[in-house]
C-alpha cells in the first residue's frame, strides 16, 4: 500500500441457484485467487452464497440454514488470508430476513451491512422476501457473537487509519440518498457494492455513469461487483458487469456476459488530498457511524493501472477536438471581455514564429471576431534580433498576413547593442544579460506600440514556462493580459494543430504545421548555420515530463517519490529512469526558486483544474524552501 495505492478486486464467481455448497466452493476459490494476487479489498456480488434469483426459496428454512453455515465456512477459509472480503448472503435475524453484505477478515466476521433500499418495481420484488435494514447500525447476537449489524458500517485499517471502507448493496446506490454519502462524509475512501443488476438495453452505460458519478461526487474509490452467469434466466439475464472507479474515472471494467475478476489500484492518498482541497466536501463534524477495525499487511502494491503520460491532453481524437475548441473559446472570451472593458482600440502581439506567440495570435483573432472588430486592428509585431532564424521570421510574417492582422517589423539589434554600451556589457559575452536584454527590449517595444495604438499587449507565455520560471522577469514575463497563462506546453501544441486542421485556409494550415515542426526556442543566441542554436528542452528538459510533474504535484499533492514512481510507468519505453529522475530534480529546484515571477503575473483566463494564478489557484511564498522535496528525491537513489 506504498504511496496510498490499495489493490482491489471485484469478483463474479460461477454459481448455481440454491446450490450453496457449490457456491461456497467457488467463492473460496476466488478468495484464494484474489488474495494471492495481492488484492486487499475483495468484493463479491449480492446474495452470491445462494444466488440472487432464488425467489420464494428464500422462505425455505433449509436454504437459510445452509447460507448461515456457508458464511461460517467462508469465514474460516479467510483465516490467514490477507484481505477484507465482502460476500453477499441472506441472513435470518430475530425473525426477519435481511439482504446482507458480510465483511470478513482473517477468520472473523467483522460486521453485517444490511441493504437499506429494497426495490419492489418492474422485475424486482425483494419486499416479498426481505426486510430493509435498520436506520442505524446496532449490535446483534449472531451465533453466540456480538456483531455490528446495519447500514453504513465503517471498516478502518488498524495501522493505516486513512484506509476506511464502507459497503452498500445494489439498489442502495440507485436511490436518491445512497448510504455511501454519509459513510464518505465520515471518512470512507473506498465504497464497495455487492450487486445483482440485470441486463437490459442501455443499462450498461447508465450503470457505468452511475458508479463513476458516485465516485466523483464522494471523491472516493468505488468497487462494484455484479452477479453474472449462473443466476436464473427464468425472466432475467445477469452480465457480471463489474466496475472499479476512482473520483469519476473508471479504472477497470469487466466484460459483460463473462464471469470474471477485475483488479485495479485505488489511490487513497489522492482521494484524501482531493477532499482536503475541496471545501465543498463537508466532512461530518460528529462521528455517528460504527467503526470496526481490520488488518491487512502493509506492502508495496504492484501497479497495473494506467497513468497517462500527457495528463493535460485528452485521449481520443473526438474528445481532444472538443477540448481544444472549448479552451480556445475560454481564452478568446476572457480576452474579449478585457478588450471591451478597457475600450481598447487594438491588440498588440509579439510574434516570434514559435508555438506560444502563434496561439496568442490565434486567440486574439478569435476574440476580435467575437467583438465584431476588424482583425486589421491587431498589430502583430516581429522583432528580429541576434537569434532570429529565417524560418521563424518567415512563419511569423506569413501567419500574421493570413490572419488579417497588421504586420509591423521592428528590428531591435541596434537598440540592444546601444543598451550594452550604456551598461558596459560586451556584445560578445553571450550570458544571461545578453539574452534577457533582448527579451526586455521586445517587451518595451510592445508596450510602447500598445500606447500608440490605444491597445493592450497580449501575453504569450504558457503555464509550463511559468512553472519553471522560463521567462525573463519584466520581459516576456509581462503583458496586459496573458491568454496562455494556464495552458501547459503539451496542450499548446494540440491547440495550434486543431486550429490548423479546422481553419479552412490551406496556406495558413501549411504555416501552422511548420510552426509545429519548429524546435521550441527563445532564439536569444545566434543561429548556427542558419538553424536554431538554442533549444529550450535541451536546457530545462522535455516539457512532457515537466507537465506530468506539474499536474501530479499541484493537482493531487503527490510526493517526489510517488511522482517518480508513476512517471517511470507512464513514460516506460519513452524515457530512461535516469532521465526522468534528472529532470524531476530540475523541476523542483526551478519551481521553488522561480515563484517570485508567478507572484506578480498579469491577469489571464483559467482553462483547467491546474493553474498558477497568484490570485486564486496557487498562493505560495516566493521564498519557500524546497529542501524537504529535494531531500526525498535524493533518498530515492
Amino acid at each position: 500500500m506504498k504511496h496510498g495505492f490499495v489493490k482491489v478486486a471485484a469478483v463474479t464467481p460461477d454459481i448455481r441457484v440454491a446450490d450453496v455448497a457449490y457456491n461456497t466452493e467457488q467463492i473460496c476459490r476466488k478468495i484464494d485467487e484474489t488474495t494471492e494476487s495481492g488484492a486487499k479489498i475483495v468484493v463479491f456480488p449480492e446474495l452470491c452464497v445462494t444466488g440472487y434469483t432464488c425467489g420464494d426459496l428464500f422462505t425455505q428454512e433449509l436454504l437459510l440454514k445452509k447460507a448461515r453455515e456457508a458464511l461460517h465456512a467462508i469465514k474460516e477459509h479467510t483465516k490467514g488470508k490477507d484481505g477484507l472480503i465482502f460476500v453477499g448472503v441472506p441472513l435470518a435475524v430475530q425473525g426477519e430476513l435481511y439482504n446482507v453484505a458480510a465483511a470478513l477478515n482473517d477468520g472473523k466476521i467483522l460486521g453485517l451491512t444490511t441493504k437499506s433500499f429494497l426495490p419492489n418495481y418492474g422485475e424486482f420484488y425483494e419486499m416479498r422476501q426481505f426486510c430493509a435494514g435498520p436506520e442505524a447500525a446496532e449490535e446483534i447476537l449472531f451465533d453466540g457473537e456480538l456483531l455490528p449489524f446495519g447500514p453504513k458500517l465503517l471498516f478502518v485499517e488498524k495501522e493505516l487509519d486513512s484506509l476506511i471502507v464502507s459497503a452498500e448493496i445494489c439498489e442502495d446506490v440507485w436511490s436518491a440518498v445512497p448510504p455511501s454519502i454519509e459513510a464518505a462524509r465520515e471518512g470512507a475512501v473506498i465504497i464497495v457494492n455487492c450487486s445483482a443488476s440485470d441486463e437490459t438495453i442501455g443499462k450498461e452505460a447508465y450503470r457505468n455513469s452511475l458508479i463513476s458519478g458516485q465516485s466523483a461526487r464522494l471523491i472516493c474509490g468505488y468497487v462494484y461487483a455484479n452477479a453474472g452467469e449462473g443466476e436464473s434466466t427464468t425472466d432475467l439475464v445477469f452480465g457480471g458487469h463489474n466496475l472499479i472507479a476512482e473520483n469519476g474515472v473508471v479504472l477497470e471494467e469487466g466484460k459483460r456476459f463473462e464471469n470474471s475478476v477485475i483488479y485495479s489500484e485505488i489511490d487513497i492518498q489522492r482521494m484524501n488530498s482531493e477532499r482536503r482541497r475541496n471545501t465543498t466536501f463537508q466532512a461530518a463534524k460528529a462521528h455517528r457511524l460504527k467503526r470496526i477495525p481490520f488488518s491487512v499487511r502493509a506492502e508495496e502494491t504492484e501497479l497495473t493501472r494506467r497513468f497517462f503520460s500527457r495528463p493535460f491532453v485528452p485521449e481520443g481524437e473526438k474528445e481532444k477536438a472538443k477540448r481544444c475548441e472549448e479552451i480556445l473559446t475560454i481564452q478568446a472570451m476572457g480576452l474579449k471581455k478585457r478588450l471591451a472593458h478597457t475600450k481598447s482600440e487594438s491588440a498588440v502581439v509579439g510574434i516570434s514564429g514559435g508555438l506560444d506567440s502563434t496561439l496568442a495570435l490565434l486567440v486574439t483573432a478569435k476574440a476580435f471576431d467575437g467583438l465584431g472588430l476588424d482583425r486589421n486592428k491587431i498589430t502583430a509585431v516581429t522583432m528580429p534580433c541576434f537569434g532570429t532564424t529565417d524560418r521563424t521570421y518567415q512563419n511569423a510574417c506569413k501567419m500574421s498576413v493570413r490572419l488579417g492582422a497588421k504586420l509591423q517589423e521592428v528590428p531591435i539589434g541596434d537598440a540592444v547593442l546601444q543598451h550594452f554600451k550604456d551598461i558596459g556589457h560586451q556584445a560578445g559575452n553571450h550570458d544571461v544579460t545578453y539574452e534577457n536584454a533582448q527579451a526586455r527590449e521586445r517587451t518595451q517595444v510592445l508596450m510602447d506600440i500598445a500606447n500608440q495604438t490605444g491597445g493592450l499587449v497580449i501575453g504569450t507565455g504558457d503555464m509550463s514556462e511559468l512553472a519553471l520560471g522560463w521567462a525573463t522577469y519584466n520581459g516576456d514575463h509581462m503583458s496586459m493580459y496573458g491568454v496562455n497563462a494556464s495552458v501547459p506546453k503539451t496542450l499548446v501544441r494540440h491547440l495550434v494543430h486543431y486550429y490548423a486542421d479546422t481553419c479552412g485556409d490551406v496556406l495558413l494550415k501549411e504555416v501552422l504545421y511548420d510552426v509545429l515542426d519548429t524546435p521550441v526556442s527563445p532564439e536569444l543566441l545566434p543561429p548556427k548555420d542558419g538553424e536554431i542554436a538554442q533549444k529550450t528542452e535541451d536546457l530545462v528538459g522535455p516539457y512532457e515530463l515537466h507537465d506530468f510533474y506539474l499536474y501530479y504535484m499541484l493537482r493531487f499533492g503527490y510526493t517526489p517519490e510517488k511522482i517518480y514512481r508513476i512517471a517511470k510507468l507512464a513514460f516506460s519505453g519513452e524515457y530512461e529512469d535516469e532521465v526522468i529522475y534528472k529532470w524531476l530534480g530540475t523541476f523542483y529546484r526551478r519551481f521553488f526558486s522561480q515563484q517570485f515571477k508567478r507572484s506578480c503575473l498579469p491577469d489571464g483566463p483559467k482553462v483547467g483544474t491546474v493553474a498558477l494564478s497568484p490570485r486564486g489557484d496557487w498562493r505560495m511564498p516566493s521564498d519557500a524552501c524546497a529542501a524537504a522535496w529535494i531531500e526525498e528525491l535524493e533518498q530515492i537513489k
